[in-house]
This record gives C-alpha cells, sequence and structure tokens, in this order.
C-alpha cells in the first residue's frame, strides 16, 4: 500500500506543486488540472506574475485572472500591463468599459515574428546612413523605439534581438574603435542672439503662455498622466505615473494647494514653496553659504513656506534604502571609484551586483554602523549598466564618511547621494512640480526610476533653458574658475551676473525679477538674451527710484556761494521741496574734461572760448579766457562770466560741482566703472574663453568730486548721477571714502520701442 502511495505521488504532475504553491486548496488544484486550457492559463499566468509561491488572496486572483478570461485576452507584455495599469489609474466611479480597456491594452493583438523582423528592415534602411556612421554607437533603444511605434505591443525582446542580429550582420565584428567611448561633440548650432529692433511694426496680441508663462503646468489634481517613459536595455519600458491611490493621498496632504520648487509658479498658482538645501555632503556644509541663500532669497522679494534641509529625511531615506534592497533593487559594492567608471564606460556589471539580498541588508547595517571603512562599500541602485543613458547605470545610493554633520550631527555614518535624495525628497514633501535647469533632462529616467521603484508620489518634473546672457559666462563651473583663480573680485564682483554681483552693482531686486518674467519659460537651450535687455530693466526701475545728484570724475577750476536747487527725479513737481536738494554754487566750478575745447564745432554743445553754456540749475556762464600750464595741452583753469539774469538761452547743458566755499574743495569720492567682462557675445563658445575676457571690464577713478549732499549717502543707496549713469554705494565704502559703482549708464542701447 505503501509503493503504491509513492507511486502516485511520483507521478502527480508538476503543474499541481505550483498550483497549491499559490495557495489553491487540493481540489481546486485538482480541478484546474483536468482542463487542459484552464492548465495552460495558470500556468501562463503564474510565469507573467513572477511568483513560485503567495498567499491565498492572491493566489485567488491568479486563478479568476486564468479561467474568466480566454487565451487570447490575457495581458501577455509589459507594455499592455504598463496601459493597463495606466488606465485603470485614470478611471472614476463609472463602470469599466471592457471593450475600451482592451483597446487601450492591446488585449487579443497578435504581432508575428515576420512583422517585426520586416519592419525591423524597413527601420534600419531609413537609419542606414547613420548606422555605417556611427557603427555599435548607434542608439539602439532609439531604434527599438521606432519599431514599437509600429508595433507597440510587439515582443520588446525579440525587437532588440533582432535588431542586435541585424547590426552584427550589417556591421560584422565590434573593432577596437567600436570599444571606444565616442567624445561627444559640441553642439556647432549658432547661438541665437537676440536682434537689435531697427523698426517697430505692430505687435501681435500677446499668447496665454506670454501673459502667463506658468499657464503650461498641470494643475495638482491632473498629476496622472505619465511623466516619461524609462527603456531598459532589454527592451523593457517603464511608465511612470501616479496611481490614483496615491494621488488622492497626496492631495489630501496638501490639501489640493501646489507645493513648489519656484517662488514664481508658487505665487501665481497661490501655492507654497519650499527653500530646501541639500545637504548630503557633510564635508560641504557651510552655514555662511546657507546663510547668504537665505538673505539674497529675502532680498528677491521671496519668502519660502518652509526652510527645510535633506538631512531632515536622512532616517525616512535610510528606511526607503532598506525596502529597496529587500525588493532586490539595491546591493552593496565593493567597487573603488576607478573600477566604477571603467565598468560604466564597459556597460559591464559589478561583481556583487547579484549578491543574496540579506547579504547586502547585513553589510548595509554594518556601514551605517561605522563598521566598514570609509571607501570601502558603497549602496548602489540596481538600475540598467546596459543602458545607454549613463544615468542608469547603477547609481550610488550611499556612500560611507565618517565625518558629523553641521544640521544632522554624529549619528549617521552613511550619507545618500543627490541622485537618490533628490527624488525621494520631492515625494516625501508632496512636491507638485519640481522645476530644474535642462542638463538635468537626462536624469528623469533615474529620478522617476526609483519612485517607481519604492512606488511612491511622483512630482511632475519639468526642465527649463538655463539663462544664458551675453558678454558673460552663467555656468557654476566656470564662475568657479573666474573667483578663484583671481580673475575677478570674488562672488560678488559686480561684473558678474551672480545676484550677489548683481546686488552689489546696484540692481534692484524688482528689475531682476522683472527682466525674468520678461523672458518667460523655455526649453530652448541655445538661446543667448543680449545684456542690453537686462540693462533696460535696470534703468527703467532706477529712473523711478534713484535720486539725482552731480559729480565731475576729472577736474578744472575754483567759487562765491549760492545755494541752488536740483531736482531729484526728473519728474519732481515743482511745489514739493522734498523734490529738491541744495547746490552750491561758487566760484570756482568743475566741470567733465570732455565738457571743454579749445576748438569749437556745429556739433559740439560743450564749452569753448567765446562760447556761452548753461550749468544745469544755475547760470549761463560764457568762456573768456583760457590759462595754460607748461604746455598747449595742460589746461589748467578756465575763466568764464556767469549770466545772473539768465538772459542768454545756449543749447549746451553741462553738469558741474563746485567748491562749497572759498578753498574748500568739494567732497572726493571713488568711481567705479565697468564694462561688460568678456569681448565676445558668447564666450562660452571659445576654446579660450578666458583669454576674451575684457581688460577694460572695471575702471577705478579715484579723487571725483561730488556735491555736498552725497556725504550723508549709505549702502544701499542710489543715485542718477547727471549724464554719467545710475550709481550705487558700493559696501567697500568707509567713514573716510565713499565708493560708487556705476550700476547701468543712462544710454539705453537695447531700443527705444523697449524689450519684445
Amino acid at each position: 500500500m505503501a509503493t503504491g502511495e509513492a507511486a502516485a505521488a511520483a507521478a502527480s504532475p508538476p503543474e499541481l506543486a505550483s498550483f497549491l504553491a499559490i495557495g489553491l486548496d487540493q481540489r481546486t488544484a485538482e480541478n484546474a488540472l483536468a482542463n487542459r486550457k484552464v492548465t495552460a492559463n495558470l500556468t501562463a499566468v503564474i510565469a507573467e506574475a513572477g511568483v513560485s509561491g503567495c498567499d491565498k488572496s492572491m493566489g485567488n486572483l491568479l486563478y479568476t485572472v486564468a479561467t474568466k478570461y480566454p487565451a487570447n485576452a490575457l495581458i501577455k507584455s509589459p507594455a499592455q500591463l504598463d496601459a493597463a495599469l495606466s488606465f485603470l489609474s485614470t478611471l472614476g466611479p463609472d463602470p469599466l468599459d471592457t471593450a475600451k480597456f482592451e483597446e487601450t491594452c492591446g488585449v487579443g493583438v497578435v504581432v508575428s515574428t515576420e512583422e517585426i523582423q520586416s519592419t525591423v528592415t524597413d527601420i534600419l534602411k531609413e537609419n542606414m546612413e547613420a548606422i555605417v556612421e556611427q557603427r555599435y554607437h548607434i542608439n539602439v533603444g532609439s531604434l527599438c523605439g521606432q519599431v514599437r511605434k509600429w508595433y507597440p505591443w510587439g515582443d520588446a525582446k525579440f525587437i532588440k534581438e533582432e535588431i542586435d542580429k541585424r547590426l552584427t550582420e550589417i556591421l560584422g565584428p565590434k573593432t577596437e574603435a567600436d570599444n571606444v567611448k565616442p567624445v561627444k561633440k559640441k553642439k556647432e548650432k549658432p547661438a541665437k542672439v537676440e536682434e537689435k529692433k531697427t523698426a517697430v511694426a505692430a505687435p501681435a496680441p500677446p499668447s496665454e503662455e506670454e501673459l502667463n508663462p506658468y499657464s503650461i503646468f498641470p494643475q495638482p489634481e491632473e498629476n496622472l498622466k505619465v511623466h516619461t517613459e524609462i527603456f531598459f536595455s532589454d527592451g523593457n519600458i517603464w511608465r511612470a505615473h501616479n496611481r490614483k491611490d496615491i494621488l488622492e493621498k497626496h492631495l489630501k496632504a496638501t490639501g489640493g494647494k501646489a507645493m513648489f520648487i519656484d517662488f514664481g509658479l508658487a505665487k501665481e498658482r497661490n501655492g507654497h514653496c519650499y527653500l530646501r538645501f541639500d545637504d548630503t555632503n557633510p564635508e560641504a556644509e557651510k552655514k555662511e553659504y546657507i546663510d547668504h541663500i537665505q538673505e539674497i532669497v529675502q532680498w528677491m522679494g521671496w519668502e519660502p513656506y518652509k526652510v527645510t534641509y535633506t538631512s531632515d529625511y536622512f532616517q525616512e531615506l535610510y528606511e526607503l534604502a532598506v525596502c529597496l534592497i529587500k525588493k532586490g533593487l539595491a546591493y552593496v559594492d565593493h567597487q573603488t571609484p576607478e573600477e566604477i567608471k571603467e565598468y560604466r564606460e564597459k556597460q559591464m556589471n559589478s561583481p556583487w551586483r547579484d549578491r543574496p539580498i540579506e547579504e547586502s541588508l547585513k553589510l548595509f547595517e554594518d556601514m551605517r554602523h561605522g563598521l566598514v571603512a570609509e571607501g570601502k562599500a558603497t549602496l548602489r541602485m540596481k538600475q540598467d549598466m546596459q543602458n545607454d543613458n549613463k544615468n542608469m547605470a547603477d547609481l550610488i545610493a550611499y556612500r560611507i564618511k565618517f565625518t558629523p554633520h553641521p544640521h544632522a550631527g554624529d549619528k549617521w555614518f552613511i550619507y545618500p547621494s543627490y541622485d537618490y535624495a533628490h527624488c525621494l525628497v520631492d515625494s516625501l514633501e508632496n512636491i507638485t512640480h519640481s522645476l530644474c535647469t535642462l542638463e538635468f533632462d537626462i536624469r528623469r529616467p533615474s529620478y522617476y526610476w526609483l519612485l517607481v521603484a519604492l512606488d511612491q508620489y511622483q512630482p511632475y518634473v519639468w526642465e527649463y533653458s538655463r539663462l544664458n546672457i551675453s558678454n558673460n559666462v552663467m555656468s557654476k563651473r566656470k564662475l568657479n574658475k573666474l573667483v578663484t583663480e583671481k580673475w575677478v573680485d570674488g562672488w560678488d564682483d559686480p561684473r558678474l551676473l551672480t545676484l550677489a554681483g548683481l546686488q552689489r552693482r546696484g540692481v534692484s531686486s524688482t528689475a531682476i525679477n522683472s527682466f525674468i518674467r520678461g523672458m518667460g519659460i523655455t526649453r530652448s537651450d541655445n538661446s543667448l538674451i543680449r545684456v542690453e535687455r537686462l540693462e533696460y530693466h535696470i534703468r527703467e526701475e532706477l529712473n523711478k527710484v534713484a535720486p539725482r545728484a552731480m559729480v565731475v570724475i576729472t577736474n578744472l577750476d575754483y567759487g562765491t556761494i549760492i545755494d541752488l536747487d536740483a531736482k531729484k527725479w526728473p519728474d519732481a513737481p515743482g511745489d514739493d521741496a522734498s523734490a529738491y536738494y541744495k547746490v552750491p554754487f561758487s566760484r570756482t566750478v568743475y566741470i567733465e574734461q570732455s565738457d571743454f575745447r579749445v576748438k569749437d564745432s556745429k556739433d559740439y554743445y560743450g564749452l569753448a572760448p567765446g562760447k556761452t553754456v548753461l550749468l544745469r540749475y544755475a547760470f549761463p556762464i560764457k568762456c573768456t579766457e583760457v590759462i595754460y600750464g607748461d604746455n598747449s595741452d595742460n589746461i589748467v583753469e578756465i575763466r568764464t562770466e556767469y549770466d545772473p539774469s539768465k538772459a542768454t538761452k545756449p543749447k549746451g547743458v553741462l553738469h558741474w560741482v563746485a567748491e562749497p566755499s572759498p578753498g574748500v574743495n568739494p567732497l572726493k569720492v571713488e568711481i567705479r566703472l565697468f564694462e561688460k567682462l568678456f569681448l565676445s557675445e558668447n564666450p562660452v563658445e571659445l576654446e579660450d574663453w578666458l583669454g576674451d575676457l575684457n581688460p577694460r571690464s572695471k575702471e577705478v577713478i579715484k579723487g571725483a568730486y561730488a556735491v555736498p549732499s552725497l556725504a550723508t549717502a549709505a549702502l544701499g543707496d542710489k543715485f542718477q548721477f547727471e549724464r554719467l549713469g545710475y550709481f550705487a554705494v558700493d559696501s567697500d565704502s568707509t567713514a573716510e571714502e565713499l565708493v560708487f559703482n556705476r550700476t547701468v549708464t543712462l544710454r539705453d542701447s537695447y531700443g527705444k520701442a523697449g524689450p519684445k
């Protein structure tokens, strides 16, 4: 009897054990075996689900799918599954439209190998020129995508295998050159430089985007669509999007408010904006750096909803890393930085990539407690080492640093990387819109890969072009080189277009915000904005707020004293005493050296022998005699007669400074004049961009004369110096000597029509 039972057990089909392992009872499993169709369907469903054992509830679900739907109605590929999940995530309370669902997911669609092979042939013919030129450096993912446009439900793995096989047939074996990493070529497309407007046509009505540059962004409740498609080297595709339950949880947490990392967008949408400091590297965090950013943000007129630090979330990030390991999507690696770089270039897996999950969990715990030396291990995300996008090549999630953290203290011996922490903290803070510059576009697949892998809420990411302004550099790397190698006088050098530099130069935050809003938001990374456009906005603002004063940069001579009224602003009302300031007029008056010539001409409006000009706010004067020094080029004194009745009406008007009392020189100040930092409009295109620095970008004039009212000027005060430009008090000013930076000249070279 025992022998017979043993024989019967041995004869049980292998499917029975598989069916029992998913929680089916003995009778249900045996009934399934009695029907060949059900057996085949259930076996296929279990294989597709990738389970070797599960609880009873999941097993019943798998059994229902296998028995309710016919074989040709099964979701058979990852692409169909993603489409199904995307469709289901957008469902409301209405009943499921089965026909529409099946159509959307390609249910029942069969794509034959012959159809795929024929389409691959056509696609390779269309791309043959690029294939011959690039050989094995051709983007295979792009070729697969072109085939999948024709057959989205085709077998992705077979498509890639077919393309790889055909490329080998066309190109033959790989050569040594094929294994060399290609050098990225610089874009040769010329920068689009704004044209100066010479004629003004009737303007077209502004578009909605021009009136409101933030109109392109979706509302928080609309964040259900696929953010991006993540292509894998094996042909699989992840379509990153929020499930309906995740989005509803997010909206509940935020109350439907928009949470941004952009102040302008937050204000436009009546939302909130975080100011977050990425302090993942304890060795690079400095309090003065953080304080300066907060001061600049406040100066720009923005108030953060909340100031946060990535380190605020170190515990949550650690727990998510453990979860990632348990999912088999992260591993502890022992490769050196050099080995990691080499393996990435060769698209090879790390020897430790497939180590057991429990082993990685134990090592990661040891890393946390400081039991593994610095540099001996990292935690890496198990992404796709064969991916053409290097930002999917198993990026580092954690590294060991035995350095106390200025914000988190000495609790941690491991610290997360930016690539790991950025997207997760965006999600943990319920950010609705995460904006960054275009160079981060290539990191988008990695950003969403991690959120999908951990089943986290996914913010809406949008990359915009970095601001490029003519005759300057804007990249952090180049700016850092200028500062550290002393080509300029620090990060707040008035010649730089850093916010600190603009602030010191005397530019107002209002002018900067007006300029930026006028730019709008674009993804074009090849546009170059003329610096004159920025200067236009600066002049527009300063002309309203900068009181006028008169200053002479060069000197001539002598004076008696009459107090005259001078306007602080161009449109100062005649009956408002506060809109005027007193200017002493004495026998000794100083004018600009360029405002006098020995030989007059019709197109010259300055002073000349025998000629009359008007001293602004004072009297007409006529040159009666010129006193020379050692030679005819050295004029030491111009003698004039003034017309107290103001009967004459000369065309020329000069600015001037007089001795405040006999024998006492006017107030002496230091003037700093700034020109464009680079000679070329787009120095970043030059190989020797440092050689393009303008040697005349800064001119310091000591001992300039100013009116007495400037003696009380303080840091932050701004003035319009007659005919010379707008100036601001510099931080180098002392009690003994004021220093003024020229913010911008009075001449508007951008065009009378204003910005377009």
